[in-house]
């Protein structure tokens, strides 16, 4: 079957190479002049089933009101993205309620472990080069009632791939040495032994390289303008010429529902900025301060080691399709990385730091769309949020089975872009 695809992040490379692979003819096209130049550039690095939870938490509506006119808040919205969030907002706060949370919860989880599971087989048959690290993450917590409240939600979200391990502080420090400059602060941890980290930017161009040697063509600077369809897809319009396809699959990020309106499908997905710092050190310094990527409950805020570098990711800001990193939030991860590593945070900011700011396609219920949508042959594949990198494989997987017609490894009901019809 000839397919294109739309759109050249995590989601995107992950389906071409398992479509192609499946002997498909596959050919991705990007708007952009190279790989994983959205939101999979400079994300946090981290794939985590652990955190598998949608932002739309029961009573995330009295986070939100309390964000308006807060630039440090960790939740932001800006006024001047409300017209365009008021469709999507109602089905946003429709979805936190305390059962439809926990279902999408455990949607999410069932995906994320079953494509993390994947990755182990990734690395072996293609020797992808990303600064992989499978020490798992951890999860800090100050207050002991919060720690416990951190627990019991992990315990509530049980899966036999996601394991959790209860530490004290003392234990804490002792797993991860760089954090003994809050000790005396730390109520505890939690560890998640089967979370994993890496850099998305160069795992995707890896994974884009192997799509290719198997016979993919990446097609960059190159930017979909429709979908050719009658009651089924015929090819994808661009800039420079049309592009035939027996299926087309849309993979374009928070791009996508534009893209997806052309043929009357319309899919709640909306821009999330988020923001990250990455640090490089000077020439000669030492590697980062700490081996496992470290999560601050309270502060939102995750750290990552990188090969040589630490990257500092966090917030969360409706702003529309607006990339541009504000001094505001910057100088939040600046701060953010003095709460967790106060000995390291002034000779890591010392050295080169690279601020960013990314767009996370995020659903209307936290759930990503992935399946058939519109005219016969169109498929999406997007609306992951936070959890674009630990989904990336399990998506692209489960979009194979689809497009071929055979059963799914996983029930793709709950993921289905259908549902919101």
């Amino acid at each position: 079957m000839r397919i294109v695809i739309v759109g050249a992040g995590l989601v995107g490379v992950a389906s071409a190479y398992h479509l192609q692979r499946a002997g498909h003819t596959v050919t991705v096209i990007e708007r952009e002049p190279g790989v994983a130049r959205g939101a999979s550039f400079a994300n946090g690095g981290m794939l985590t089933p652990s955190m598998a939870d949608p932002w739309n938490a029961p009573g995330v509506w009295k986070e939100l009101l309390h964000s308006l006119g807060r630039a440090d808040a960790p939740m932001l919205v800006r006024p001047r993205a409300l017209p365009s969030l008021l469709v999507w907002g109602l089905k946003f706060l429709g979805a936190s309620s305390p059962r439809r949370y926990a279902a999408n919860t455990a949607h999410n989880l069932r995906l994320a472990a079953y494509s993390v599971a994947g990755m182990e087989r990734l690395r072996r048959e293609e020797l992808l080069e990303y600064d992989a690290a499978t020490l798992g993450t951890m999860k800090i917590y100050r207050d002991p009632r919060a720690l416990e409240a951190g627990r019991q939600k992990a315990l509530a979200c049980a899966h036999p791939d996601v394991e959790v391990r209860l530490l004290n502080a003392a234990e804490a420090v002792d797993l991860e040495p760089g954090l003994a400059g809050i000790a005396d602060r730390l109520a505890g941890a939690l560890h998640f032994p089967r979370d994993e980290a890496g850099d998305a930017r160069r795992f995707t161009e890896s994974l884009g390289a192997a799509a290719e040697r198997l016979g993919a063509r990446i097609r960059l600077d190159t930017r979909a303008t429709a979908i050719l369809a009658g009651p089924a897809v015929r090819g994808v319009r661009t800039a420079t010429g049309d592009l035939p396809a027996d299926a087309v699959i849309v993979a374009a990020g928070s791009h996508s529902a534009a893209l997806l309106r052309s043929v009357g499908v319309r899919l709640p997905v909306k821009p999330v900025k988020g923001y990250s710092l990455t640090c490089v050190p000077a020439a000669g310094d030492e590697r980062p301060p700490i081996r496992i990527p470290i999560v601050d409950d309270a502060l939102h805020a995750a750290l990552t080691p990188l090969g040589g570098a630490l990257r500092v990711a966090g917030t969360a800001e409706f702003a529309g399709f607006d990339t541009r990193p504000t001094a505001v939030r910057i100088d939040n991860l600046r701060r953010l990385l003095a709460a967790v590593l106060p000995r390291d945070a002034e000779r890591l900011l010392a050295g080169t730091v690279l601020p960013w700011a990314g767009l996370r396609p995020m659903s209307a219920d936290g759930v990503p769309c992935i399946g058939a949508c519109g005219p016969t042959g169109l498929f999406a594949n997007t609306g992951h949020g936070h959890l674009g990198w630990t989904m990336a494989d399990g998506s692209a997987r489960l979009l194979v089975d689809l497009v071929g017609g055979g059963t799914p490894a996983l029930d793709a009901g709950p993921y289905s872009p259908r549902r919101f019809e």
